[in-house]
């Protein structure tokens, strides 16, 4: 029998770290809790203590055995302890800074062969900020912020490739991204596009659901019905005209099937008299 994919989960940034921790709580508890482990790699943040902090924060989570991973070099991806490491636990988790930093350092390594065949064999693996853009197989590098689309005003780079069905954004209202996730759509509309606010997850299960978990909003664009796109006669910094596209905005509890491209709203609990 086929193994289930664990579960892959972006998260916008900036997610809770103290009070209810919905988010990271959420993912322990998906991971097994009290009887799970949980590798962080901190290698996007240039801050020294930030993989000894979400070590700290899973562990008063109540996780068994949360551990850093400390990826600083490509060499260090070849480490048969890191990979024995990744072997052993339940769950992956990939912290916030620069995701060309995971890019030229976790891009075609061991470690990166590693996390994808694991996450297929059921790990599951989060990414926050700069984690969670590299997530998927096209991995927006940098570009521009604004409201509307513009030619050429996004990079592209090759991320972790857990899946090819999504491309996405992170801090997406707090710094007016929809422009540049749009330009990354227009150059080729086969992806849905996800813009997470910051302190807000996807949570995309085995089946291709995805619900939304946290504070702000969860912005999806679904290009499956563009009519016209003038991406490819523009100029550089040109508008670009998309007709056609949906866009959906999602709250706690909401969800998206990326196979059948139907939203949901979060179901309605009644409020007891």
């Amino acid at each position: 029998m086929k193994p289930r994919r664990g579960y892959i989960v972006p998260v916008g940034g900036a997610e809770e770290k103290i009070g209810a921790l919905a988010i990271l709580r959420r993912f322990a508890d998906l991971c097994g809790g009290s009887n799970c482990s949980i590798a962080i790699i901190p290698t996007a943040s240039m801050q020294s203590e930030t993989g000894g902090r979400y070590e700290k924060i899973f562990t008063d989570l109540g996780v068994r055995d949360a551990r850093v991973i400390p990826i600083a070099h490509r060499a260090d991806c070849e480490k048969r302890e890191w990979l024995d490491v990744l072997d052993e636990v339940n769950g992956v988790f990939l912290t916030g800074g620069n995701q060309l930093r995971l890019s030229t350092m976790i891009g075609g390594t061991p470690v990166a062969k590693k996390l994808r065949l694991r996450n297929a064999e059921g790990m599951h693996v989060a990414g926050t900020s700069a984690g969670a853009a590299f997530l998927c197989e096209h991995m927006i590098a940098f570009g521009k912020e604004g409201a509307s689309p513009r030619a050429r005003n996004v990079t592209l780079a090759p991320g972790l490739g857990l899946t090819n069905r999504i491309i996405i954004d992170q801090h997406f209202r707090q710094r007016d991204r929809l422009g540049r996730l749009l330009t990354a759509l227009a150059y080729n509309p086969f992806a849905i596009g996800i813009g997470l606010d910051e302190d807000t997850a996807g949570f995309i299960a085995p089946d291709e659901t995805l619900e939304v978990v946290g504070s702000g909003a969860l912005t999806i664009v679904d290009p499956s019905g563009l009519e016209f796109s003038s991406m490819a006669r523009v100029r550089k910094n040109d508008a670009v005209c998309l007709i056609g596209l949906k866009l959906h905005i999602l709250d706690q509890g909401s969800t998206f099937n990326l196979h059948t491209r139907v939203a949901a709203a979060a179901p309605v609990i009644a409020k007891r008299v």
